[in-house]
Parts: structure tokens; C-alpha cells; sequence
């Protein structure tokens, strides 16, 4: 028979690991993002959001705007929060390394999402949609609506984000391939919808011949598309997005864009959390690499009805 002291010790070791299962679903995940007024960094952050509180985590989300100061005192502030694990979508590909060093040193792991900075082994995990794919497969359907010949404009994103070069070069990879394709213009919009209006305007008087815009996302793309409208010009001129915003799907459905490329922010950003979840269990992501790349999809008039929900594909 057990003595009343030896039934205290076996039932500490009972309890421990359901204590220990416990403890490691307690704390608070920080989640920041770029723009959350923008529907695809919406969805970003709310996505990561749900997966932590379905993983047990209390969870937070705020917004940098692209502003590297701002990111920051966002991390300094989930530093002091004690926060358990970081997701940050990077403001800025060099700018960004200084705020993740910071967490890192605070023994806080970070995974970033959608885009990069330029240092690796800082984060423990990079997961982004694989862009020069997606660029690809845009430029393909944009040929295919525009044609092989004639004058087009670019509209180009924020120049610090990696992924506004890697999209430009893909689809500069394949336009080039069409000796009869001119580009006569290429504007930076900065990822901005406005912008992306104010500076179709001026391409459009610099250059009214031209038959072809695409777009490094879209936001510029849907910009454009007003600018184009007001100007009785859209008939004419073609325009191609990027990203799979629920705004693109409906002008698809109105004729207005030819396509978009979806990124899977939806299936990157709770593999995010995950991948958090998993380094504070186990101190490995699970992941076999840092950077990870998720494949980007063709959304155009012939598949936009299996497109109703915002960045997911209906089942």
C-alpha cells in the first residue's frame, strides 16, 4: 500500500505533462501586417489570428503601413508584452532586418510571411507565394488577352519589396519573348490603388496608343481601371492584377480585368502559425528550409465563378 507521500509524487507525475500541454498553448502570438484596409493584408492577419486562438493562443493584430519605424515599436511593444512567437509581414527587405534581430535577441521567434528581407537565419521561417510562378502565369494570360503586338504600360509596386522586382522580372522574362510587344512605360504606384489611378493618368497622356497595362498588383490594376473608365479607354485597353483580391474577382465578373494571380495568403499564413506553434513546442519549424515558397493560381472569366469567398478557392 502507498504512503500518502508517495501518492502526492505519482500524481505530480501524472499531472505534469497535461501541465506541460497546457502551458504550451498559453501566451500571446503577435501577428503584425502591412495594411489591413488593403482586403489582402485583411485576410493575412485574420487568418493568422484564428489558427493562434484555434491553437490555444491569445492573439494580436496590428499594422506597420509600410513604415519600418513603425514595425519597429510594434516589435519593441510585443518584446515587452512577452509575447511567445512574432508573425511579421516585413515593411521593407533590408529595413526589416533590424526589427527581427531585435526579436530574436529577445528570444522570440519570428516567422515572416508574403515577403522577405534580405538576411537569412534570423527568422526561422520565410513562407511567401512563390512570385516569379505567379508573374509568370500572369504575363502568359495577359499576352493571351492583349495579343503579341503592341504598346503597354507597367505599373510597379512598392521598390522595397523583393516581390515587387521578382513579379516585374517574370513578366519581363516572358513578354520579351514578343519582339512585336513595346514597353513605353513603367510607373512605380507603390502598391496603392490611388497611386495607381494618379499614375495611369499620366501614362495615358503620355502615351494614349497604348493597348495593354499589367500590374504588379491589384490594387494599381484596379486604379488603373478607373483611370481608364473615365478616360472611355477600358474597351481598348487591357489590364492584368495580382493578388486575388475579392475587388478583382468582381470586376473580373464585370469584364473590366482580364485576370488575376491568387496567392494562397490564406493557406500561407495559417502555416505560419502553425510553423510558430510547432518552434515553441519543439524548437523546429518542421519545415525542411527558411524559405518556403506556396504556388500562385490563374484566376480569369473562365474560372471566376469558383471564386466567391476572399483569396480561397470554394470547395
Amino acid at each position: 500500500m502507498f504512503k500518502k507521500g508517495m501518492r502526492v509524487v505519482l500524481a505530480a507525475i501524472t499531472v505534469a505533462p497535461l501541465l506541460a500541454s497546457v502551458a504550451w498553448a498559453e501566451g500571446l502570438v503577435t501577428i503584425i501586417v502591412n495594411d489591413p484596409s488593403n482586403p489582402y493584408w485583411y485576410t493575412e492577419g485574420e487568418v493568422a489570428k484564428k489558427t493562434a486562438e484555434k491553437l490555444g493562443y491569445t492573439a494580436s493584430v496590428s499594422a506597420h503601413k509600410g513604415d519600418t519605424n513603425t514595425e519597429s515599436n510594434l516589435v519593441d511593444t510585443a518584446i515587452t508584452n512577452k509575447s511567445v512567437a512574432i508573425i511579421l509581414d516585413p515593411a521593407n527587405a533590408d529595413g526589416s532586418v533590424g526589427a527581427v534581430k531585435k526579436a530574436v535577441a529577445a528570444n522570440i521567434p519570428v516567422i515572416l510571411v508574403n515577403a522577405e528581407i534580405n538576411q537569412e537565419g534570423l527568422a526561422k521561417a520565410q513562407l511567401v507565394s512563390n512570385n516569379a510562378q505567379g508573374a509568370a502565369l500572369g504575363a502568359q494570360a495577359w499576352v493571351e488577352a492583349v495579343g503579341e503586338k503592341g504598346k503597354y504600360a507597367e505599373l510597379f509596386g512598392n521598390p522595397a519589396d523583393n516581390n515587387a522586382a521578382t513579379r516585374s522580372n517574370g513578366y519581363e522574362t516572358v513578354l520579351t519573348q514578343y519582339p512585336d510587344l513595346e514597353k513605353v512605360a513603367r510607373e512605380v504606384a507603390n502598391w496603392n490603388r490611388t497611386q495607381g489611378h494618379d499614375k495611369m493618368q499620366s501614362m495615358l497622356q503620355a502615351h494614349p496608343d497604348i493597348n495593354g497595362v499589367i500590374s504588379g498588383n491589384d490594387e494599381m490594376a484596379l486604379g488603373a481601371i478607373a483611370a481608364l473608365k473615365e478616360a472611355g479607354k477600358l474597351a481598348n485597353i487591357k489590364v492584368g492584377g495580382f493578388d486575388g483580391s475579392p475587388d478583382a474577382v468582381a470586376a473580373i465578373k464585370a469584364g473590366e480585368l482580364q485576370y488575376t494571380v491568387l496567392q494562397p495568403v490564406a493557406i500561407f499564413s495559417e502555416e505560419a502559425v502553425k510553423q510558430a506553434d510547432s518552434v515553441i513546442k519543439t524548437g523546429k519549424t518542421g519545415a525542411s528550409s527558411e524559405k518556403q515558397l506556396f504556388d500562385c493560381l490563374l484566376i480569369n472569366k473562365d474560372n471566376v465563378a469558383k471564386y466567391s469567398a476572399p483569396f480561397v478557392l470554394d470547395k
